[in-house]
């Protein structure tokens, strides 16, 4: 099972990583323009990540005990929610985390971590 701890160690562990709180909750972003790419939610047991908006909705049909959305608050935005303990292990949560921050990423970053940039399957 995925922790807080996973989420904040590996999202870290990113090139241009940061965390700063906001919202009272903290979020992991981009150092060179602020970019949230991930965020743990005040209970520490699931984490926003970035998500095309098209893709939300087959990924929630897909794995709802993983994936889910919260109402009225993640309507408007490529965001989602994933519920730590659903994760099947600490290689899921770096590919969640990985894809996230590419999208995030600017396209500087992306080439200077070539070895980062590639192009993962979403969220699984």
């Amino acid at each position: 099972m995925a922790t807080a701890d996973d989420v904040r160690r590996i999202a870290l562990s990113l090139p241009g990583a940061l965390e700063k709180l906001a919202w009272g909750m903290p979020t992991f972003r981009l150092a060179d323009r602020g970019r949230i790419f991930a965020s743990l939610d005040d209970d520490d047991r699931s984490m926003g990540v970035k998500c095309p908006m098209d893709e939300r909705a087959e990924l929630i049909a897909a794995e709802p005990a993983k994936f889910f959305l919260l109402p009225g608050h993640d309507d408007n935005y490529a965001w989602l929610r994933v519920r730590l303990a659903a994760l099947d292990d600490e290689a899921e949560l770096y590919a969640i985390l990985l894809d996230s921050w590419r999208q995030a990423a600017p396209p500087t970053l992306l080439t200077s971590h070539p070895d980062l940039a590639g192009q993962p399957p979403r969220h699984h």
